[in-house]
């Protein structure tokens, strides 16, 4: 039952109801961009909750650690300035798939004010529906379908998954002493690398011939998943300027700790004495292709499951990331260069995540990041730090351009994404009028935005608090007109 449908006794006063309407559209705000929601979709969903409940003069401004939103009915008041700073910043699809609900039935008016606060609250104190040693599990498949995508055997894809459990676990309490980020991924490729150099020196009595680069291959794109790539170029790419260089800067932050980790990893090895051979892809072809699939379609399903995602979209995540691989591996083949080839397999993620996303009533955000993430450049960081232990200037020079060419990967694949959501949203007529910043495709929240005039189909002006308008000058009347009479 709609809050307009309560009886009057149990409405909310007039007078409080703007600033409650202002409050609840930060609040949905700050979980969206706490879950790595761009700040496009992140303001014109707010403008949409404001606009629904009454607010038509809102206006929202983001940055990367604060929202704000003000609301002025007219130029002779005071305007009304609410902000709220986002401290907490996590991968959490389940609440991102209720906020995302939340917002469209409340645009839609099947949902009051008054229920939608309360059910923000519910959102943000209940738990997830699955323990954490599970969410654990979820990574260490992960890093095993990686692992079987470069072409591991049993033994390099069980160390994969042993590494990804040693680094969630430390990762884990790491985060408890609340220590920053960057020293979770250096913690992360240290614990990677440190498990193979075991294996390595173990290999070395057992005489199996174990790649155990593989090992810190898988886990480096573990490590690279949780970083925000995607809401970082999207917001470069709709205008966010200042939001995008801070995510950037994160990123690269958070990609530095794995470097160094990773590099601090191998130089252990090397004092010791063991060594650590670096990856070179081999040639592709059918068995290999297959492999690939199989394990890119693991990797992205294991994500969506440790990132709290729906059981529903697990299937057709992992059958797009299999066929997003497919695409890849398939363009690579006659010379492309890997950037292109992984730029073109991004494309129709975007193309055929909006649809998907749609058909599974889910943000497609969660489609899209979990299916791309077998094709992180985890293979060119490895390449590029064991060519720089080498010491050789030419390695070294090789080093630097594999580390440059994961970069461009990085960037193919968020742009890929992007675009192909761009040729798939259909762009509703209401977002036209929104400012051309807005105008672009929607990762969270619906298509549609309400304007400033008129209201959405199914929601009439009474359901709607009146909103103030200046008194009419009274019309002053015309001065009287002498007219000469006709003489006959």
């Amino acid at each position: 039952m709609a809050e307009q449908d309560l009886p009057a006794t149990q409405q909310i006063p007039l007078p409080n109801r703007l600033a409650l309407t202002l409050d609840f559209c930060l609040r949905v705000g700050e979980l969206l961009l706490s879950s790595g929601a761009g700040a496009a979709d992140v303001t014109a969903t707010m403008l949409s909750l404001a606009r629904a409940l009454g607010a038509e003069r809102a206006e929202v401004d983001i940055t990367f650690t604060s929202l704000s939103i003000t609301h002025q009915d007219d130029p002779q008041d005071p305007p009304l300035i609410v902000t709220r700073q986002v401290v907490q910043r996590t991968i959490d699809y389940q609440d991102l798939t209720r906020v995302d609900h939340l917002v469209r039935d409340v645009v839609a008016g099947r949902t009051g004010l008054r229920e939608g606060r309360a059910e923000v609250r519910r959102i943000v104190s209940t738990g997830h529906d699955r323990p954490r040693w599970a969410v654990t599990g979820g990574w260490a498949a992960m890093a095993a379908g990686v692992a079987l995508q470069l072409g591991g055997d049993v033994v390099v894809i069980l160390l994969a998954a042993l590494a990804a459990v040693l680094i969630d676990r430390s990762q884990l309490r790491i985060a408890r002493r609340r220590l920053p980020v960057f020293y979770q991924q250096v913690a992360g490729g240290a614990v990677a690398t440190a498990v193979a150099v075991g294996a390595a020196a173990a290999d070395r009595w057992l005489d199996q011939g174990l790649d155990v680069s593989l090992v810190v291959t898988a886990n480096i794109v573990m490590l690279l998943a949780g970083i925000g790539f995607m809401g970082a170029i999207q917001d470069a790419l709709t205008g966010f300027y200042i939001t995008a260089g801070a995510r950037i800067t994160e990123a690269m932050l958070s990609t530095a700790g794995i470097i160094a980790g990773v590099s601090g990893g191998l130089s252990l090895a090397a004092a010791l004495g063991v060594e650590l051979p670096t990856y070179e892809p081999g040639a592709t072809s059918i068995q290999t292709v297959g492999l690939g699939v199989a394990g890119a379609a693991v990797a992205a399903a294991a994500f969506a499951f440790a990132s709290y995602s729906p059981k529903r979209v697990l299937l057709p995540i992992a059958a797009v990331a299999g066929l997003a691989m497919a695409i890849s591996r398939t363009v690579e083949a006659p010379g492309i260069t890997g950037a292109w080839s992984v730029g073109f397999a991004a494309l129709f993620v975007g193309l055929v995540g909006y649809a998907v996303a749609r058909r599974l009533t889910v943000p497609p955000l969660i489609v899209v990041v979990s299916a791309v993430v077998p094709m992180l450049p985890g293979i060119a960081i490895y390449r590029g730090l064991s060519l720089l232990g080498e010491g050789s200037r030419r390695d070294t020079s090789l080093g630097l351009v594999a580390l440059i060419g994961a970069a461009s990967v990085a960037l193919a694949v968020a742009a890929g994404v992007i675009l192909g959501e761009y040729l798939a949203q259909p762009l509703a007529r209401e977002a036209r009028r929104v400012e051309s910043r807005l105008a672009g495709p929607k990762l969270v929240g619906p298509v549609g935005v309400i304007s400033r005039r008129g209201t959405r189909a199914g929601r009439t002006s009474d359901e709607r608090p009146p909103r103030r308008t200046a008194p009419t000058p009274p019309t002053p009347s015309p001065p009287p007109t002498h007219t000469r009479s006709r003489r006959g």
